[in-house]
């Protein structure tokens, strides 16, 4: 038996290297418990996030099945991680947004919902009555002053911007492509930012899919609205791909 084995099993007790181990576990549960892969781009004047739809039961209704979320009309949201601690993070920021809204009379900034989500995470990390939520955040927005957001929020309570960013079972392979493609990221026009999101899973899974088997989520422009995408759209999308590889 190790001699750090009996620092894992309280929240806020620091191994002698200075490690968490409960945080260490919150992230791995975050990023594998699902075995989904997430990815976000951020373009010119738009913001998309892509994940994997896998429905666990033939006799489930598909339509029930999503790790997107709409927080307000104008920020939209993709929770990896343990789906039950994903929508109780959901339900905690759409709670925020409302409550900044009725105190403050005008919608949230997305930087500012991303360091409430953060700051109500890093409390956790430190009480013995609470729980790290297994979950990991992508929050996107086009805001009125900064134009297309992406953040990402963790369980341990970071929050950061980011062009392009990935989460989930595969989250390094995203990131890799991601890299590849950032230069040219802050020309995308809707279409591309799609489309560029829907490559990176493509690459990551090392597979093909229908326009059932993922979901895309986005918003354009200052006045647009965050949306879902359909089956029909994401096919259509599937098809432009598959022409320009040809």
């Amino acid at each position: 038996m190790s001699r750090d084995s009996n620092y894992d099993h309280h929240i806020s007790i620091f191994s002698p290297q200075g490690r968490l181990y409960q945080m260490e576990y919150a992230f791995k549960a975050a990023s594998s418990a699902s075995g989904l892969t997430g990815i976000s781009v951020r373009g010119k004047n738009s913001c998309c996030v892509v994940t994997q739809k896998k429905v666990p039961d033939r006799l489930m209704d598909p339509k029930s099945i999503s790790h997107i979320f709409s927080i307000t009309p104008k920020i939209g949201c993709l929770a990896t991680g343990m789906i039950a601690d994903c929508k109780a993070q959901i339900q905690r920021a759409r709670y925020e947004a409302a409550d900044f809204k009725f105190k403050y009379g005008y919608n949230i900034p997305v930087h500012m919902l991303a360091k409430r989500i953060a700051d109500i995470a890093q409390v956790n990390t430190q009480s013995a009555s609470m729980r790290p939520l297994a979950t990991v955040c992508i929050l996107i927005a086009v805001d009125d002053e900064k134009g297309p957001q992406v953040f990402k929020v963790d369980c341990a309570g970071h929050y950061l911007p980011f062009f392009g960013t990935a989460s989930g079972a595969k989250e390094q392979e995203g990131v890799n492509f991601l890299e590849k493609k950032v230069d040219d990221m802050k020309e995308y026009g809707a279409d591309d930012t799609v489309r560029t999101a829907i490559m990176c899973l493509g690459s990551v899974l090392g597979s093909d899919f229908r326009g059932s088997e993922i979901e895309v989520g986005m918003i354009e422009g200052t006045n647009g609205t965050f949306k879902t995408l359909s089956e029909g759209e994401i096919d259509a999308h599937l098809n432009a791909i598959a022409d320009a590889d040809a």
